[in-house]
């Protein structure tokens, strides 16, 4: 496989990485992922640290990823799940 070497924006900041090709439309997507569950959390509640953000979209998404793998058949994470468990578990911190 081909190594390429690709900048990945998460959260405003750029990463350079180095991915196999088969794997980059892959990367490309999860960071996508990330950021809108960020866009998400700061339209709907009044988070505003970027580290409050990132901290609670990667609880989120390891959280969806456990799940995922304990179930048969649940190869992807969907996102809107996620930002349904996001909601749900904020709700239950302003209580």
């Amino acid at each position: 496989m081909a190594k390429l070497s690709i900048k990945v924006v998460v959260a405003g900041r750029t990463y350079p990485l180095s991915v196999n090709e088969s794997e980059q439309e892959k990367v490309m997507k999860a960071a996508e992922d990330i950021n809108n569950s960020i866009k998400f959390l700061q339209k709907t509640y009044a988070v505003r640290d970027m580290q409050d953000l990132l901290a609670m979209t990667a609880l989120q998404l390891a959280s969806k990823a456990e799940k995922a793998s304990n179930s048969e058949g649940h190869d992807q994470i969907d996102l809107s799940s996620i930002e349904k468990s996001l909601t749900d578990l904020l709700e239950e911190l302003k209580d």
